[in-house]
C-alpha cells in the first residue's frame, strides 16, 4: 500500500495532505468526503486509503448527482466505491428538484450545477456532517485561493471570506457552533500538474473522459461541450465530431472539453505544462459572471 518518496516536492504534499486527512478524523465526529468521479477527488480518497490503512476510510464518500453526468463518471464512481469498500452518500439535485426545494433553469443555457448547493446543504443536514472534505486547490480560480485548510461555514451553509481564522505552525482550529460545519481542502497546496504527476507515480485509475476520445460536440460561448441528452442544441449550432479530452470532469451541460490527443499520463503532463488555459477555463459555470465561483461559495457550495 505504501509508496516511498524521498523528501521530495510531491512527498511534502502527500505528508500534508495525509496530516490534514488526520486532523479531520481526530477534530470532528462525523467527516464526509465529497467524491465527484473527478482527479482531484480521486487522489484525495486515495489519500485518505493511505492516511488510514490497514484500516477502512473512517468516513463515507459522498456524490452530488446532478443527474447530468457523463456516463463514464458514475461508472467509475461505483466501481471506485466497490474497490474501495466505501460507503456512498448520493446527494440528488433531481430529488431536490421533485420536492420543490429547487427550480430548474430552462433555455438554452440551463444548468443544474448551482443546484447543486441545496443538495449538498439538506445531505450534510441529514447527516449530521460536521466536516465535509473537498478536492478544492487553490491554483484552480480566484475564489477557491482564498480557502483555508479548515474553512468555516456557518450555520447556514454560507462563507465569509473575510473571516478566517489563521493557519499557523499546522494548527489547525475546527471548533464551531451547534449547526455549523466546516470544508476542509487537503489538496490546497498542489497543483494541477502535481496531480498529474502525483497520479502517474502511484499509478491511479482514472475514468476515460481524462484521455484523448472522439466524440460529438458542439461549440458554444467559445467553449465546446460534449453532445449529450442534457443539451438543447440551438437551431444555428453545428454537431462536430472531433477528437478531445476532459482536463475537469462535472456536470455535462457546463463543463467544456479541449481537443487533445494525449493518450497517456505522459502525454497529458507533457500538454499541461504547455498549457496557457487553466483547466476551468472551459467550465461555462465560472463565466456567468466576474465572480459567478466566490457567489456560489458564499452560499454553500463546493
Amino acid at each position: 500500500m505504501s509508496h516511498s518518496y524521498s523528501i521530495s516536492h510531491l512527498g511534502q504534499l502527500e505528508s500534508e495532505a495525509i496530516f490534514i486527512l488526520r486532523e479531520t478524523a481526530a477534530q470532528f465526529e462525523r467527516p464526509v468526503l465529497l467524491f465527484s468521479g473527478g482527479k482531484d477527488s480521486i487522489v484525495m480518497a486515495h489519500l485518505a486509503r493511505k492516511a488510514f490503512w490497514p484500516a477502512k476510510l473512517p468516513f463515507p464518500l459522498m456524490h452530488v448527482d446532478t443527474g447530468h453526468n457523463f456516463e463514464e463518471t458514475i461508472a467509475y464512481r461505483d466501481q471506485f466505491v466497490k474497490d474501495y469498500a466505501a460507503q456512498l452518500i448520493v446527494a440528488s439535485v433531481q430529488e431536490a428538484i421533485d420536492n420543490g426545494r429547487v427550480v430548474e433553469e430552462k433555455g438554452y443555457n440551463a444548468s443544474r450545477n448551482a443546484l447543486q448547493t441545496v443538495a449538498l446543504l439538506d445531505a450534510l443536514e441529514a447527516g449530521n456532517y460536521d466536516a465535509a472534505l473537498g478536492g478544492g486547490r487553490r491554483d484552480e480560480e480566484k475564489a477557491r485561493a482564498k480557502e483555508r485548510f479548515f474553512s468555516h461555514r456557518d450555520e447556514f451553509g454560507q462563507w465569509d471570506p473575510k473571516n478566517q481564522r489563521p493557519e499557523l505552525w499546522n494548527i489547525f482550529n475546527g471548533r464551531k457552533q451547534h449547526g455549523e460545519h466546516f470544508r476542509v481542502f487537503p489538496l490546497s497546496n498542489w497543483t494541477e500538474m502535481d496531480i498529474w504527476q502525483y497520479i502517474k507515480a502511484e499509478k491511479i485509475d482514472l475514468p476515460s473522459l481524462y484521455f484523448s476520445h472522439e466524440r460529438e460536440v458542439v461549440k458554444r460561448d467559445g467553449a465546446y461541450l460534449a453532445v449529450t441528452n442534457f443539451i438543447q442544441l440551438r437551431p444555428e449550432e453545428k454537431v462536430e465530431h472531433q477528437r478531445i479530452r476532459f482536463r475537469t470532469i462535472g456536470d455535462a451541460t457546463c463543463t467544456g472539453c479541449t481537443f487533445s490527443v494525449a493518450a497517456t499520463l505522459d502525454d497529458i503532463i507533457e500538454e499541461v505544462a504547455a498549457a496557457r488555459q487553466t483547466e476551468r477555463g472551459t467550465r461555462a459555470d465560472d463565466k456567468r459572471s466576474e465572480t459567478a465561483m466566490e457567489d456560489r461559495k458564499k452560499t454553500g457550495y463546493f
